[in-house]
């Protein structure tokens, strides 16, 4: 039973796995190279969205040597090591930071995407998923069959795209996001460090010389400020983002009782989460529904009884704005079918019964003075059989009663301007 936790077999000679580690930390020339060529792929893939592209710049990605590394000397207390290794980490960040920097510096497009977000608020559970995946790393560093563990950890842990996102922060002045990101690249070090440490001491590595227990102790503590130092406000923006998600499923729930279960399309939602000492807000427009100041007041009272205190709802009902928001809900195939179907089959109606008259008057009063107005159709014609014809049409106001002459000089320029065959004139 205890070979299935024992993790001395498989492992690699302790000799061939520490000449590795020292020869992977160090940071010139191809590592160099090979650094800022994935800095600009995780940058890119982060501008433009792409999960993928940030996937493949974390697997080629030589961040993770000089963490692993760290974890290795702290464990043997070989401080030469350490040093080489914190260095060497202090160099590539440096170098991801002012590479990444300058990319979203230059480049036009600066909005914060999905991919950025999700790299700047770290919690509790990134903790886990480095610690874990440090462990993963250093087991599978220490054996002879290194396997597929190694391409995982780096996706899991992901040392570059927040990395990357701190330097998107600094090229566009968010403070906000450059400190978050930075924060979770802290974690994702500290505790693959952390893991590693343990995984070495558990494999028994031997320590460089003779290291008296006030030495080892002093390790010790600084570890374990580090972690604490690290773990409680991770604790805390866990707490905030549990809360966060619990309010934004009350806001689905009571949108849905209130308005989508009444048939009402909304074509704008918007909700903004803040501290439970700020007022929050949940912004909506609707399609076609529209509210008086009594009816919103009413809405409004009844948040807090559903479990969102402290919130205010937002009715936007401005005309720009809502043909605005419309069309997007259109464009982005958000209305409902039936909707969709309704506003295809009017704007199909409106291009087959009218025509595009851009200066008609103008023109045609330029050929005839005596003109007052005019205006043109398509006029739909039913017939005893059951069918329909679809006629071009044409009414004109003037001074005095076009000759026959001048009406079909009138009809001709009317077919000619409008591209049709042929054409009804009529005086009004």
């Amino acid at each position: 039973m205890n070979n299935y936790f024992n993790l001395q077999i498989g492992e690699e000679e302790k000799e061939k796995v520490l000449a590795n580690i020292h020869s992977s930390i160090s940071f010139s020339g191809a590592n160099v190279w090979i650094l800022a060529c994935a800095i600009i792929i995780a940058s890119v893939g982060l501008n433009v969205n792409s999960t993928a592209v940030v996937i493949g710049a974390m697997l080629i990605s030589p961040l993770m040597a000089p963490i692993v590394g760290s974890g290795f000397a702290l464990a043997m207390f070989d401080f030469a090591l350490l040093r080489k290794s914190l260095k060497n980490l202090l160099i590539s960040t440096l170098i991801g930071l002012l590479v990444s920097f300058l990319y979203f510096l230059l480049t036009p497009f600066k909005e914060a995407q999905s991919e950025i977000l999700a790299r700047t608020s770290p919690n509790i559970y990134d903790v886990l998923i480095a610690f874990s995946g440090g462990l993963v790393g250093v087991i599978a560093v220490t054996r002879v069959e290194k396997g597929n563990p190694i391409p995982g950890v780096a996706i899991a842990t992901a040392l570059m795209p927040p990395l990357c996102t701190a330097g998107y922060g600094l090229a566009t002045g968010n403070f906000s996001f450059f400190g978050g990101a930075l924060f979770l690249y802290a974690i994702n070090c500290v505790f693959i460090c952390i893991a590693t440490y343990f995984i070495v001491k558990l494999l028994k590595y031997p320590s460089i010389g003779f290291v008296d227990a006030k030495r080892e102790k002093k390790v010790r503590n600084w570890i374990t400020f580090i972690t604490v130092l690290m773990i409680v406000p991770s604790v805390f923006f866990a707490y905030q983002f549990i809360q966060q998600q619990r309010f934004q499923e009350k806001v689905k729930l009571y949108v849905q009782k209130e308005f989508e279960s009444k048939g009402n399309t909304i074509v704008y939602q918007k909700t903004n989460y803040t501290s439970p000492a700020t007022l929050r807000t949940i912004e909506l427009a609707f399609l076609n529904k529209k509210f008086t100041a009594k009816e919103i007041e009413e809405e409004n009272k009844k948040l807090e009884g559903l479990g969102l205190p402290n919130t205010k709802l937002i009715i936007r009902q401005d005309s720009a704005f809502l043909a605005e928001a419309s069309t997007k809900k259109i464009a982005n195939n958000e209305v409902d079918n039936a909707r969709s179907a309704l506003i295809s089959d009017l704007n199909s109606k409106v291009a087959r019964y009218s025509f595009q008259t851009d200066n008609l008057y103008k023109e045609a009063s330029s050929i005839f003075p005596e003109l007052t107005s005019i205006s043109v159709a398509k006029q739909e014609i039913f017939t005893k059989t059951d069918s329909t014809t679809v006629i071009p049409v044409g009414f004109y106001q003037s001074e005095k009663p076009f000759t026959k002459e001048n009406e079909e000089t009138l009809r001709k320029w009317l077919e000619a301007k409008l591209k049709v065959d042929t054409i009804e004139i009529y005086r009004r």
